[in-house]
């Protein structure tokens, strides 16, 4: 009878290893289904921030430049000045202009002043024809009724009839004259009027020219980071032109891409951990802010269009915004950065 060979050591731990591997793979895909079972991860994220563009308003050359690339600054802090030799004269010319409108309204007035002066006189010259007339007329009456019975003789009655025609006419223009200088009053005074409506278009030219000389001075719309500098000392630019951008201070967030399907569990509010591949020892939370109101892919230049005979199906990315929790390391964050973020479900 043979005798029976042992196992060989080799037989007796392969099995053991395989056990153990069996087990650490549980193990893992156990804890592996906890965790996606309360988060929903994505690695297509990013750190973004306001970023504000500075244009010139007006053209010209450029003076002055007070900062340097990559330097902060404070909101209002004087940057770039421009030669405004050009816009100062052009003031000069807006503050003469409303000098000589206002030596309009002055002759103006004084002309409305003479003119009404005049009134009173021709007023007094119609009183006096009127009286001249009314006496005229009256004499003339009775010379009519004497030279019937023949106690005036007819040349008499022929001068009463040509003073009272003289006084008439005397008195037909002094009322000519009283209208005219009454015209004369109403018309100085349209011109005071048009003269003081004058002034006003000079004070609207004096503040035009006063707000285009400040558009010479270029400040920081807002506190942050200039970058993207591209003018010079004695460069020319002209209005619209864009000068640098500022990357503003404490707007930086995270614009992560999670698909379509991964939305189901998200809402707004929910905790967000967040690991920066620059610092990836730094434990930066957030949550939630928004959602963007359509695909990634519907804001691109040339959008997708799927009435096409060969389509495939692709799973779309929504832009999620997620705000970012104070910390320390905000300061060295930049807008572009790769981050992967890790958004809590279960609470």
């Amino acid at each position: 009878m043979e005798t029976q060979k042992p196992k060989s050591k080799s037989a007796k731990v392969i099995p053991f290893i395989l056990g153990v591997l069996i087990l650490i793979g549980a193990i893992f895909g156990i804890k592996e289904y906890i965790y996606f079972s309360k988060h929903v991860d994505t690695d297509d994220a990013q750190i973004d921030g306001d970023i504000s563009p500075v244009v010139a308003r007006v053209g010209g050359y450029v003076d002055s430049i007070y900062f340097e690339e990559n330097q902060h600054v404070n909101a209002n802090q004087l940057l770039v000045k421009l030669d405004d030799r050009e816009f100062k004269v052009k003031l000069a010319q807006a503050q003469s202009g409303k000098q000589s409108a206002l030596a309009n309204v002055n002759v103006s007035e004084a002309v409305v002043s003479s003119t009404a002066a005049g009134i009173g006189t021709a007023k007094a010259n119609v009183e006096i024809a009127e009286a001249k007339a009314n006496q005229a007329n009256k004499d003339f009456a009775r010379y009519q009724n004497l030279v019937k019975d023949g106690s005036v003789t007819q040349q008499q009655f022929d001068q009463a009839k040509a003073q009272k025609d003289a006084a008439d006419a005397s008195l037909r223009a002094s009322k000519t004259q009283f209208e005219a200088v009454k015209k004369q009053v109403n018309t100085s005074e349209s011109q005071v009027s048009v003269a003081n409506s004058n002034i006003s278009s000079r004070m609207a030219d004096i503040d035009f020219a006063k707000l285009i000389l400040s558009y010479t001075k270029i400040a920081a719309p807002t506190s942050g980071i200039v970058s993207n500098k591209n003018i010079q000392i004695g460069q020319l630019i002209q209005p619209g032109q864009s000068l640098f951008a500022i990357v503003n201070d404490n707007s930086l967030f995270v614009k992560a891409n999670f698909k379509e399907t991964q939305l189901e569990k998200l809402k707004e509010g929910q905790v967000v951990d967040i690991e920066i591949d620059a610092f990836p020892d730094v434990a930066l939370k957030g949550h939630i802010y928004n959602f963007s109101p359509a695909t990634g892919a519907k804001f691109s230049l040339l959008p997708p269009d799927n009435a096409t005979g060969n389509y495939v199906k692709v799973i779309q990315r929504v832009p999620v915004k997620i705000k970012l929790e104070k910390n320390e390391i905000l300061s060295k964050l930049r807008p572009g950065m790769s981050v992967k973020v890790s958004v809590h479900t279960a609470d």
